[in-house]
């Protein structure tokens, strides 16, 4: 089939790599020159693992490839992809003018049937719009050409986006039309050889779905982070709650783990767009409210515990930190922890030494030339002359170090884990004072 990709970012780049990979000729259209140039020179625009070989594999096998040239991208699939960034408006609302430009460039330039999939994060409604946006293009030309519009929302971790797409759990098809179904069903029949994970709705319903998984991923992490500063209050520990509740598989294992926040692309985006979706309709949406208060606060976690163990001025303190992207596996620091770590001891006069394996380049590009942020290349290197260990990300490499040399290391054996990668008693009998996350 060939299928048309447009925007080369986390969703369009993992969605047009893999689908290229299984055998379809795929476009890539991206309006951003830079991108399509480091793509044509065999590198890739972002950080995620396994991408950068299917990429290379599929462009030297000719199923994958790029322009800038809009006109050409809407004549050249049948499929077109729409997966451009919706970022938050100033009211927390998604910004659609990305996905309605696109709408509005396939309309303008098609030349046959389309399937037009919105694979952004859109909110409910935005499937009208996209419909009504290439039916006024269709208009203006004198064009009487069919097309359809589906929802096929994305459910994929950065990190791990690449096993999502090619081995996905479901896979969400919103379409009110049997020639657009069919064509979908044909489209991901190479991911779903062993059982049926295509769940067809309306698009609406499809549009909501979206928003409804990574609401409640984001609403347990809250939850949890919640009770983990209850627990430290009570003298519980929430390590052992975690494992007490998670056990019970009608709330199960994942996204139960207390840390400093949740940040990156998806989680704050789509809580704050799904409340402004809610208040637009004159539904308040109470428990949403909290979570993204509750996210806000517990982001401050760890300097309040720096506060209370080093006091509020903290001029002439250096903290070694680790972890500077939103997660494992990524480079992406969209509202990350580590921003709002960082800014708060740079306020109370505090320096910085930051080590993270992939996320460096991105931290140089926020933060420029910081005097106060040190950039380091091992993790050992950020405690030399630092008063204290910082760790916000939980990359593999940090599980398993030398607390000897991390207690010989730093001016004050002291390491706030924003992460709870270590067993406090680990850290006790290595000299180390340990302030965790709801650890006893």
């Amino acid at each position: 089939m060939k299928i048309t990709v447009i925007g080369t970012g986390y969703v369009g780049l993992v969605s047009g790599a893999c689908l290229a990979d299984v055998g379809n000729d795929v476009l890539c259209l991206d309006v951003d020159p830079a991108k399509i140039r480091t793509l044509e020179e065999g590198g890739i625009p972002i950080h995620e693992p396994g991408l950068l070989e299917i990429v290379r594999r599929n462009v030297a096998a000719g199923r994958l490839s790029f322009t800038t040239d809009v006109e050409y991208a809407a004549r050249f699939g049948a499929i077109q992809f729409i997966a451009v960034g919706t970022p938050p408006d100033e009211d927390g609302s998604a910004d659609l003018q990305y996905v309605l430009a696109a709408a509005r460039n396939i309309g303008r330039y098609m030349d046959g049937y389309r399937v037009v999939v919105d694979k952004s994060t859109v909110p409910v409604g935005t499937g009208d719009k996209v419909r009504a946006a290439i039916a006024a293009e269709l208009k203006a030309r004198g064009a009487d050409l069919p097309f359809s519009v589906v929802s096929n929302p994305e459910f994929l971790k950065e990190g791990a986006a690449v096993e999502d797409f090619m081995r996905p759990d479901r896979i969400i098809v919103g379409a009110e039309d049997e020639r657009a179904i069919l064509l979908m069903r044909e489209l991901y029949g190479p991911f779903q050889r062993n059982h049926e994970k295509l769940l067809v709705m309306d698009v609406r319903s499809a549009e909501l779905t979206k928003y409804a998984a990574n609401a409640m991923l984001a609403t347990r992490i809250s939850f949890m982070n919640e009770l983990a500063n209850l627990a430290e209050v009570l003298g519980a520990d929430i390590e052992l709650v975690r494992q007490g509740i998670g056990s019970d598989p009608r709330i199960g294992w994942h996204f139960l783990y207390a840390g400093c926040g949740y940040g990156g692309s998806c989680f704050p985006k789509d809580v704050k767009a799904l409340v402004s979706s809610g208040r637009e309709h004159g539904h308040d949406l109470l428990i949403l409210n909290s979570v993204e208060q509750a996210n806000e606060a517990q982001k401050l976690r760890l300097v309040d515990k720096i506060v209370a163990r080093f006091g509020s001025d903290l001029s002439g303190m250096n903290f070694g930190l680790w972890g500077l992207a939103f997660k494992p596996n990524t480079d992406d620091m969209r509202d990350a922890p580590s921003r709002v770590v960082i800014g708060e001891l740079f306020r109370r006069g505090a320096t910085v030494s930051a080590y993270d394996p992939v996320a460096m380049d991105e931290a140089h590009r926020i933060f420029g030339d910081e005097a106060r942020l040190r950039y380091v290349d091992r993790p050992m290197a950020a405690l030399e002359g630092a008063d204290a260990l910082v760790i916000v990300t939980e990359w593999k490499e940090f599980r398993s170090p030398d607390f000897e040399r991390i207690r010989e290391l730093l001016r004050h054996p002291v390491v706030f884990d924003g992460r709870n990668m270590y067993e406090p008693a680990t850290m006790k009998r290595a000299g180390l004072e340990y302030h965790g996350i709801g650890r006893r």
